[in-house]
């Protein structure tokens, strides 16, 4: 690691290390497919003033996970200062989204949204002046620099890496290496927050909102810093709907799902929300907090099938007898056809499939 006094301020994800959401996914830990791509990348050098004019305009897109900004004040400072005293600043990456028209920021987050702040005179919702830097720029904020400084901070050159994905055409899947690989602050990316900035859009924003549901939480318990409950709630709608078609491994099936449906091109949004919101409701009414568990971790694989397996009844009508969905929940957790789908390789094709088809069958004779 560089021992350069002042590189924390290109760190982009300088929060604490998070703790592990309790949850047991043996998918976390499935084998990945070895893939080759074709990519063409270029390098662009770009002026301050370009860069925060297309920031502004969403043609240079932050990913959704890291709209949270994370320099103090100091780091913000010093990074503005470096360049006013026209020191290299590290560059940033982006990827060309073919689709959108758009170009997708996987690394320079807090560097560009720094300068936004600073032009737009507003850190943290007060002024924004310079702090802990040298004079003749202490204090000084955007509007109280002399024209030269703002000129020199306006035509400071960034280099922006741009790489877009010609081979495989039919897949985009290098962003998603890209994102899990590129070194930000040393902590990797989980899967659901790389589709967070990948498939960025109103599917997106659902699962966002859904995650704010009350019994969910009290079932999952406190949000998630690395969103393993929003992967938790897309999972369970890509088994819902495309369950029968469900190929290993489960990574790849949900980011291509959440891909499909990124503007709600197959479902619609109002159905959903009444899915989820109508099966989190049963299950929190009949099971309690502690649904989904083994002890004190929620399974994923038992969550999976029993959600799938409660939606697809409730498609037939409400439930009356929830004396009998409960007993044919603890049913489940005894049958040993169900607990081997459920303890070993949970993201094979056999077990995802056997276990979604012995739960559906069992709730589907409750009254």
């Amino acid at each position: 690691m560089a021992t350069n006094p002042d590189s924390d301020l290109f760190e982009e994800n300088s929060a604490d290390t998070l703790p592990n959401d309790h949850v047991l996914d043996e998918a976390e830990a499935e084998q990945q497919p070895h893939n080759r791509f074709q990519i063409t990348s270029y390098g662009a050098d770009m002026t301050v003033f370009e860069l925060t004019h297309r920031l502004g305009k969403d043609l240079i897109i932050p990913p959704a996970f890291q709209r949270k900004y994370v320099w103090n004040k100091r780091q913000a400072s010093r990074f503005i200062e470096s360049l006013l005293m026209g020191l290299p600043v590290p560059g940033i990456f982006l990827f060309k989204d073919q689709k959108l028209k758009k170009q997708l920021l996987v690394d320079g987050l807090q560097r560009l949204r720094t300068l936004s702040f600073f032009k737009n005179k507003e850190f943290e919702g007060k002024l924004f002046d310079l702090t802990d830097v040298a004079e003749p720029w202490a204090g000084k904020t955007w509007e109280n620099l002399s024209p030269e400084d703002r000129d020199t901070i306006e035509q400071s050159v960034i280099h922006a890496t741009i790489f877009q994905q010609d081979y495989p055409k039919e897949k985009d899947r290098s962003i998603y290496e890209v994102f899990e690989r590129i070194n930000t602050g040393g902590m990797r990316l989980s899967y659901q927050e790389i589709r967070a900035c990948v498939s960025f859009g109103s599917f997106s924003a659902l699962l966002r909102e859904l995650n704010s549901n009350a019994r969910w939480r009290a079932i999952f318990g406190k949000q998630s810093n690395r969103l393993k409950d929003e992967e938790l709630i897309l999972r369970f709608f890509a088994l819902l709907h495309k369950g029968d078609e469900y190929t290993k491994p489960m990574r790849e099936f949900l980011d291509e799902f959440l891909e499909a449906n990124r503007e709600f091109a197959e479902i619609t949004e109002g159905l959903l929300k009444k899915e989820f919101g109508n099966t989190i409701d049963v299950v929190h009414s009949v099971f309690g907090d502690k649904a989904f568990r083994i002890g004190t971790s929620l399974n994923a694989a038992i969550y999976d099938s029993v959600m799938v397996g409660i939606a697809k009844r409730l498609r037939k009508g409400l439930v009356r007898d929830k004396k009998a969905l409960e007993e044919t929940y603890s049913g489940l957790l005894k049958n040993k056809d169900y607990e081997a789908a459920f303890v070993r390789a949970t993201s094979d094709d056999e077990s995802v499939r056997s276990r979604l088809k012995i739960a559906a069958d069992a709730f589907a004779n409750v009254l």
